[in-house]
């Protein structure tokens, strides 16, 4: 099938993505945040880099207990508020004792229902 640019199930809509970098120990409650929140779908990532508490290793080099390893997840959603809501609930509820960043950044994707929920708590 020959979709043409003006067709609507090719047409790009903004949305937000919420990047959370955190250690792999909390990645399971975190998860457990964005899909209260009505996210549909995340990505989970190993993670490298040097921020406020030195470096952090990739899978180049073993850290010792895994669980101390650093991930990044992505999870993209349908509006501000939902994003903003995800991010506030893990800084509030894991950021006190654990290490970690989270930011937003505006996208744009194709098929959004892929980005909504019928979750009254977020999605959409």
């Amino acid at each position: 099938m020959n979709h043409t640019r003006e067709d609507s199930s090719m047409t790009f809509h903004k949305a937000k993505k919420v990047v959370i970098v955190a250690e792999k120990i909390i990645a399971s409650g975190i998860i457990e945040v964005i899909e209260a929140n009505g996210a549909r779908g995340y990505t989970v990532v190993h993670a490298g880099g040097k921020g406020e508490h030195g470096r952090h290793y990739t899978s180049e080099r073993a850290s010792v207990v895994d669980d101390f390893s650093t991930v990044r997840i992505e999870v993209v959603v349908a509006n501000r508020e939902v994003a903003e809501r995800i991010g506030k609930s893990v800084v509030e509820q894991f950021f006190d004792t654990y290490s970690g960043i989270v930011y937003l950044t505006d996208v744009e994707v194709l098929r959004t229902t892929k980005f909504t929920s019928d979750n009254p708590a977020g999605g959409q």
